[in-house]
């Protein structure tokens, strides 16, 4: 097959979410890539997002970093740790610093606004590439302590094959901790991630979300695997692989 076959086929199976709070330029960049032949989704905050990305395959996920609310920042961190969409994060701010931050976080890429539609497509066309190329998907499985966390499926099976029912913040958490399994993940950065909360409107519910999971976990193990660090965060001190 030649590479002009090959990128036409990938439009044609693509889709791609634009997450954009100006509906004039998410109207644009939406009209312009459909005319590419690819299939366009639209959300123009980060819920929006979130309820497109729980129900349909997403190929590629272009995030505004400046949201109304919860900011793309929260979501590209959740996103990134799971087999989920390439991610382009778009951007007014062209500080170095805040391209960098974006990187960390997990985007493939990150470009400050305005962008030409033509540019806009060419990074798709590219991210596109990259995931169909030699590198393959990135897994979606986590093992640690007997335990299987299935990132994909959202489901966490005990060592004797026992399937745990986590709330949506619960498995938020534990992807988290696994994602940095023997380093402290801050309160507060636990507090972002969870799904449609924010540090001021939280409280102590993260805690709350620990306590749940470290229950519903040690009543499977007789490992005390998620630590507390005063002050600090919390820490999933196991080793964890990939399957």
């Amino acid at each position: 097959m030649s590479a002009v076959m090959t990128l036409n086929a990938l439009a044609e199976t693509a889709t791609v979410l634009l997450v954009e709070d100006d509906d004039v330029l998410r109207a644009e960049m939406a009209g312009y890539l459909a005319g590419q032949g690819y299939t366009v989704r639209q959300a123009a905050d980060v819920p929006a997002a979130r309820q497109v990305l729980e129900t349909r395959p997403i190929d590629v996920l272009v995030l505004d970093v400046n949201l109304p609310g919860e900011n793309g920042l929260s979501l590209c961190r959740q996103v990134s740790g799971t087999d989920g969409p390439a991610i382009l994060l778009l951007s007014a701010l062209g500080d170095p610093v805040d391209r960098i931050v974006g990187l960390e976080l997990g985007a493939d890429d990150y470009v400050v606004k305005p962008i030409p539609p033509r540019e806009l497509l060419a990074r798709v066309k590219a991210l596109l590439r990259r995931r169909a190329g030699g590198k393959g998907p990135r897994s979606h499985v986590r093992l640690f302590a007997g335990f299987r966390l299935d990132a994909a499926a959202r489901q966490l099976t005990a060592p004797n094959g026992v399937l745990l029912l986590l709330t949506p913040g619960e498995f938020t958490i534990l992807s988290t901790l696994a994602d940095h399994a023997r380093s402290v993940v801050s309160r507060d950065e636990l507090l972002t991630i969870i799904a449609g909360e924010t540090v001021e409107n939280l409280g102590r519910r993260v805690d709350l979300h620990i306590s749940r999971l470290r229950r519903k976990i040690e009543a499977q193990s007789e490992q005390s695997l998620i630590r507390t660090y005063r002050g600090m965060g919390y820490m999933l001190d196991a080793k964890v692989t990939l399957e």
